[in-house]
């Protein structure tokens, strides 16, 4: 399973979103400080979920990272887009 679909299976998991979409942004940083050849480095997060709405910004983030768990480790960089 490559890194966007470990991604999606744990945001799943832990989230009941209407809308999710994971998007691998690796090719845009490659050769930059992060990028360790994988094309699996660099993602974007854009998700919906009722639980989200009586959450601050900073709690829905650390859902996710929290949701994500060991896979942080793997990804360089995650930009979040949680509403």
């Amino acid at each position: 399973m490559n890194m966007e679909a470990k991604i999606r299976a744990a945001l799943v998991a832990a989230f009941e979103a209407t809308a999710l979409e994971v998007i691998n942004e690796s090719h845009q940083h490659s050769g930059h400080a992060g990028d360790d050849g994988s094309g699996e480095s660099h993602f974007r997060v854009r998700m919906t979920a009722a639980g989200f709405d009586a959450m601050s910004r900073v709690a829905r983030h650390r859902a996710v990272h929290a949701a994500l768990g060991p896979l942080n480790e793997q990804i360089h960089a995650l930009a979040l887009e949680l509403s």
